[in-house]
């Protein structure tokens, strides 16, 4: 299975995504700086399993990262804040909402400099739109530790209702779906 979301060909990249505050685009070698910050973050690490060793993020990160299907850069004025992703939910981990999983989900981390303004609900927002006009009908799970308070009022916000918990990472994990058409603010 390809972890690129296809129903049909879809062009990628998209061309650049604007919502009122924010563009939405593809990764390029300007973001790496931000992205290293991201992921080496213990604030950020919280819930995704911890942060990342700045120097191994150094020498594992390329040139331009994130340079796949499905990877946006969230810009604010010129400056990223964050990234969205939208891969295949790998059949063998755990939360599905087909037998065979599969599924699209959508992933999103933030710097914690840009938490608490509605970025992520917004930047979401426009992602799950563009999906849905990409393919039409096609659900979109998404899965975050249900410790993880504002991510689950994110899920709320975009409209995505729960349909299981369950234990993984040595933590409870809520998973939601959601289907276009449904409403987000």
């Amino acid at each position: 299975m390809s972890d690129e979301i296809t129903v049909h060909p879809v062009a990628w990249p998209p061309a650049p995504i604007k919502t009122e505050r924010l563009v939405l685009r593809q990764s390029e070698a300007r973001d790496r700086a931000a992205l290293i910050d991201l992921f080496a973050s213990p604030e950020v690490g919280t819930y995704v399993g911890g942060s990342r060793p700045r120097d191994e993020l150094e020498r594992a990160l390329p040139e331009v990262p994130g340079q796949r299907f499905g990877f946006f850069v969230v810009e604010l004025n010129g400056t990223t804040i964050g990234m969205i992703t939208l891969d295949r939910r790998d059949p063998e981990r755990k939360g599905h909402i087909r037998p065979e999983g599969g599924e699209p989900g959508l992933g999103y981390m933030f710097l914690p400099q840009a938490w608490g303004r509605g970025y992520a609900t917004e930047a979401c927002a426009a992602v799950l739109a563009w999906f849905a006009d990409a393919h039409p009908g096609e659900p979109v799970v998404l899965s975050t530790q249900t410790a993880n308070e504002a991510s689950m009022r994110v899920a709320a916000k975009l409209g995505f209702t729960e349909v299981e918990r369950f234990e993984d990472y040595g933590a409870e994990q809520w998973l939601g779906v959601w289907y276009p058409g449904t409403p987000s603010d």
